[in-house]
């Protein structure tokens, strides 16, 4: 009950900027689940917050991550709009083979060592290694993410879980209650996709 207690206090207390960002990050992945354009608009102003956020209590990879986010907003802004009615699901799902995926995430692990590293030896970061970990996954989904890549939900649940825990042990927990409610999001957002996955599989073999 006693962390139960620390946490709504710690909601209560937490900044405008923060709950701004968050409420914006919320937007960001209900139109993704909807595969609508306006999810990006939602990214970047939500990850511009999110840069000082995280660089004010010492989560130098996070608020990197964000300056990326930033720009993939941007990106991804610009690759979806490439069809004709990009927010109405032009643009296909794609699908990784067990290849790419191992090539991604032995990517992902050898940065996190190396940056982790880097950072524990280095610079006061705190959570070196989780902080690199979700930061070089982050990026990778990210990216999965602008090419429409399926696995990019279950790349995500296991990135918003680790930071969860990193959330509410830094005290940022607008944030922590994001990723909760993420986690949430995801399994739909997963679902939905499958779905239409399934029917583009079903037009593109029968043409």
């Amino acid at each position: 009950m006693e962390i139960l207690h620390q946490a709504i206090q710690g909601l209560i207390a937490q900044s405008g900027l923060e709950w701004t960002a968050m409420l914006l990050g919320l937007a960001y992945l209900g139109f993704i689940m909807r595969e609508n354009l306006l999810a990006w608009p939602c990214a970047l102003l939500s990850t511009a917050i999110y840069i000082w956020v995280f660089w004010d209590v010492s989560l130098v990879m996070e608020s990197v991550l964000n300056f990326y986010y930033a720009l993939m907003a941007v990106y991804g802004f610009w690759r979806w709009s490439q069809e004709p009615h990009a927010s109405h699901s032009d643009v296909p799902i794609t699908v990784w083979n067990y290849r790419q995926h191992l090539t991604a995430i032995s990517a992902v692990l050898v940065l996190t060592l190396c940056s982790g590293y880097y950072l524990q030896n280095n610079s006061q970061a705190a959570w070196p290694y989780l902080d690199s970990f979700t930061t070089w996954a982050a990026v990778l989904t990210t990216y999965m993410v602008t090419q429409k890549v399926f696995e990019n939900w279950i790349y995500w649940f296991v990135i918003d879980s680790v930071s969860l825990g990193l959330y509410i042990e830094r005290g940022l927990y607008p944030t922590a209650l994001l990723m909760l409610i993420y986690l949430v999001i995801i399994v739909f957002g997963f679902l939905k996709w499958r779905t239409q996955l399934l029917a583009q599989q079903y037009e593109n073999a029968s043409t």
